[in-house]
């Protein structure tokens, strides 16, 4: 079984979630737009969408995105397993008539906490988690979900963290996929921008990876439970 995956920007990879797909037994088709390749029709056996610098609504800016919100759509719609990862959650949003905004409390960056709500308790992928740490990094908010979409999650900054769209399709808000390495790429490539919104670059760097095992430990069972979603029972 094999899951495509839309690669916004060469920044922002699947991290963690190469490795945990691979060893649950799901291969990872990689399509990179950015780089002139063309988004399917339609996914493989599910579809994961990442996240990157662009706003979700920047289509004169990343040309694909139209082509990769109608394939999220056509992958929901078709009861394929999907996940979108920041971003590609955004995106999911707006390709279900949600709204995404700049978000009005500013940046959220940094490992933080995100809560669960009482629906996630019989969630397939994130039931039986507590509060947990996320890593995040975004200015840009789901301000309005989808119509019949079941929030799952919510945080201090932006409260839609997390929510369900039917039964096999999920956006979250934050970047489970993210291993400190890869978040450290991230600030050191805009280390001046977060400086001069007073962000400390070492700090932030810091804390993601003193928190690298336990960000490992809560997210590595989600990919697990996505993966399993996608293969034959």
């Amino acid at each position: 079984m094999r899951v495509t995956v839309v690669e916004n920007d060469a920044s922002a990879g699947l991290g963690f979630f190469a490795g945990w797909m691979a060893e649950a037994g799901v291969g990872c088709e990689v399509v990179r737009p950015y780089l002139g390749e063309a988004v399917p029709g339609r996914p493989e056996d599910g579809l994961i969408v990442l996240g990157g610098e662009a706003a979700a609504w920047e289509d004169d800016r990343c040309a694909w995105l139209p082509a990769t919100r109608a394939l999220i759509r056509r992958s929901v719609e078709d009861g394929r397993p999907t996940l979108g990862i920041c971003l590609g959650g955004q995106l999911m949003t707006l390709a279900f008539g949600g709204a995404v905004e700049r978000g009005e409390h500013g940046l959220e960056i940094g490992v933080r906490e995100v809560v669960p709500l009482p629906a996630a308790a019989g969630d397939p992928l994130l039931a039986g988690l507590g509060p947990v740490p996320a890593v995040q990094y975004h200015g840009d908010a789901m301000t309005r979900l989808p119509e019949g979409a079941v929030r799952l999650a919510t945080g201090d900054l932006y409260p839609n963290q997390a929510y369900r769209l039917g039964e096999r399709a999920w956006a979250v808000q934050f970047h489970p996929e993210a291993t400190p390495e890869l978040f450290t790429g991230w600030t050191e490539a805009s280390a001046d921008r977060l400086t001069a919104l007073g962000h400390s670059v070492e700090e932030l760097n810091t804390r993601a990876k003193e928190a690298g095992e336990r960000l490992a430990r809560t997210w590595r069972p989600v990919a697990e439970r996505f993966a399993a979603v996608i293969l034959p029972e």
